[in-house]
């Protein structure tokens, strides 16, 4: 087989695996790509994407020209969206769940594991990849691992010391309902690599603590969304500084060391937080939220735009695999607040185009909190070096540097 053929695979979808795809597609690497719904303009139901309950869509939507590459295996997940916008949870119960998250990435990954005997490499993520590896395996095809957070070993050391430090938040830590099978599986895949991506340095480090011999890691972190070239700053700041969450509402995201910053600033910061609750009946996530400006879900056009509205944004995570929201705030010229535990290192010179607080330091984050008080006209500096940064690498850059990893790799395989 000279030509190179690559087999992708993610079910849902999200910005960087319709990058990638793009990316696997101008580099002439992709053979097939396979996922649950995908949708184009030509598609019949696409003007559907701009009404009400069918807008979730719009995060399904790839470019036309990926069209004749692509096979989507649907009907479970439609049932599964169906039924979180009817309330059925039964259906969509972590794991156990016939239309959970955990079953639709298995069913995909046992759909796509009947149909790699043309390719030369598949390329596959976490809790998606297991059968495919083994067909692959037993057949010569090479294995191109995507880990999109850190490892779970790391995960439970380091949220094992919040569970013990902050109790009250423990029930959001739902990551330790994972199953010994899961996390098996998840082991297993990691076996069957033939060469592992990470798209954050802090990822890369979390693979330590798994307890045997790894495939080569590359780190090679994500793009920036199109930079917001029309952002303007106050040059009096003679209001509350606008302060802005996005991400689940977990103690994973570090979240109650926000609440309490802002509470220790009462009136000097005005807080809005996005994105969805972990669970409904933490009380102390429920009261602090009652405090503040809650938006429960927004579509990702919207999310920007709310972006440019504000002043800061600040992402606490405790462990993360990269954090988008990070590289979204900083090409709308927002600057950024996070921590070590995300794709910051990788792209933040402290002071400069954003700043990093240790996570779970609460007197860390507070200081840097302090300081934009004293201090606010930084903000604009700081959000003006953070849209140069963003400009540096748009999601180009992170598709074409990873296309061309696998392909020099596929090549001196066939040599």
């Amino acid at each position: 087989m000279n030509k190179t053929n690559l087999i992708f695979s993610h079910p849902t979808g999200n910005a960087n695996v319709r990058a990638l795809a793009d990316g696997f597609l101008e580099n002439e690497l992709l053979f097939k790509f396979y996922t649950c719904i995908a949708l184009f303009e030509t598609s019949a139901i696409y003007p559907l994407t701009t009404i009400g309950m069918f807008k979730d869509l719009r995060k399904r939507i790839y470019r036309t020209n990926l069209k004749p590459f692509t096979q989507s295996h649907y009907i479970k997940e439609i049932l599964r969206l169906a039924s979180e916008k009817t309330g059925y949870k039964k259906f969509t119960t972590h794991e156990s769940g016939m239309f959970s998250v955990d079953k639709i990435y298995r069913d995909l990954d046992k759909y796509v594991s009947k149909r790699i005997q043309s390719a030369n490499g598949v390329y596959a993520y976490e809790d998606g990849a297991l059968q495919i590896f083994e067909k692959a395996k037993s057949t010569g095809i090479s294995c191109f691992y995507d880990l999109p957070i850190g490892h779970w070993r790391a995960m439970r050391e380091y949220l094992n010391v919040e569970r013990e430090r902050n109790p009250e938040w423990a029930e959001t830590l739902i990551n330790f309902r994972d199953s010994p099978r899961k996390l098996s599986r998840k082991d297993e895949e990691l076996k069957l690599a033939d060469q592992i991506f990470v798209a954050s340095s802090f990822t890369a480090n979390s693979l330590k603590l798994f307890p045997g011999k790894l495939a080569p890691v590359h780190v090679i972190p994500y793009g920036f969304p199109d930079v917001n070239n029309k952002r303007t700053y106050l040059k009096n700041y003679n209001r509350p500084i606008k302060v802005l969450f996005v991400g689940g509402l977990s103690q994973r995201k570090g979240i109650s060391y926000l609440f309490e910053a802002i509470d220790k600033f009462r009136g000097q910061f005005e807080l809005t937080i996005v994105g969805k609750k972990a669970t409904d009946t933490c009380g102390i996530l429920n009261s602090n939220l009652r405090k503040h400006t809650w938006i429960p879900s927004m579509d990702h056009t919207s999310i920007l735009k709310l972006m440019q509205s504000m002043d800061l944004l600040v992402f606490p995570s405790l462990f993360e695999g990269f954090g988008m929201v990070i590289t979204e705030a900083m090409s709308q010229g927002t600057p950024v607040i996070t921590t070590e535990r995300t794709c910051g290192p990788d792209f933040i010179k402290n002071g400069e185009n954003g700043w990093l607080v240790k996570a779970g330091c609460l007197q860390d984050l507070e200081t840097k909190l302090e300081q934009i008080l004293i201090k606010p006209g930084i903000l604009s500096s700081v959000g003006n070096e953070a849209r140069i940064t963003a400009s540096q690498r748009p999601w180009s850059v992170y598709s074409n540097l990873l296309s061309i990893t696998i392909k020099n790799i596929l090549e001196k395989e066939r040599v």
